[in-house]
């Protein structure tokens, strides 16, 4: 299960991520993003995006990348995640990456590229958060045995994905709990041509 979630948007005030105006791996996400990704109405708000204008906002020029999502594995500031990162993230020693695991300054999953299929639609985005409520669900994120998320809240949902990713996808709600998706990491040189590539995010933990 995937719901929706967008930079700028403030769900619960008084909850540790329950704004995204920061993310887990930078703290001036809205600033490095460039602004609400959506449209300001009594904060900030999604909207719909199309084919027809590459699934961008309609108010807006990103600085980085509309195709993003989170997954419930924070290795940068969950000690488990952290702790294990190194063992469990499978690139994790590779060139790049390799010699990074105390290293605070530099996720492993920020940046990384996932292919994300439902129905017959298939789109790509980069990881740029850790959610949704869980921040070191190994099994479920790196697992071999196809495991289900641990998060319970959202009805179960593994994975946010952005308002384009939303779009790109044909999600049956603009904020809602009730689409499924498959998913699986790709290297950056197995990600196709499409909206998705037009801007790159390349920054790292701020």
């Amino acid at each position: 299960m995937s719901t929706t979630f967008w930079v700028g948007e403030i769900f619960d005030p008084n909850a540790a991520d329950g704004s995204q105006v920061t993310s887990t791996y930078d703290s001036q996400w809205m600033q490095s993003y460039g602004g609400c990704d959506g449209v300001v109405t009594n904060g900030c708000k999604t909207e719909a995006r199309t084919q027809a204008k590459g699934y961008a906002p309609s108010s807006m020029t990103p600085k980085e990348n509309p195709f993003y999502l989170d997954l419930p594995f924070d290795d940068v500031n969950d000690p488990t995640a952290f702790a294990e990162r190194a063992s469990v993230i499978p690139w994790a020693n590779d060139p790049g990456f390799a010699g990074n695991a105390q290293n605070r300054s530099f996720s492993y999953m920020k940046n990384q590229w996932v292919r994300i299929r439902m129905g017959n639609r298939e789109c790509y985005g980069q990881i740029e958060d850790a959610g949704p409520g869980q921040y070191h669900d190994k099994d479920y994120v790196f697992g071999s045995n196809d495991a289900r998320p641990a998060n319970k809240k959202f009805n179960g949902a593994g994975m946010d994905v952005s308002p384009a990713l939303n779009g790109c996808l044909g999600f049956s709600e603009l904020d809602g709990e009730s689409d499924k998706v498959d998913w699986q990491f790709v290297p950056r040189d197995q990600v196709p041509a499409g909206p998705w590539l037009n801007i790159v995010t390349v920054s790292q933990v701020k």
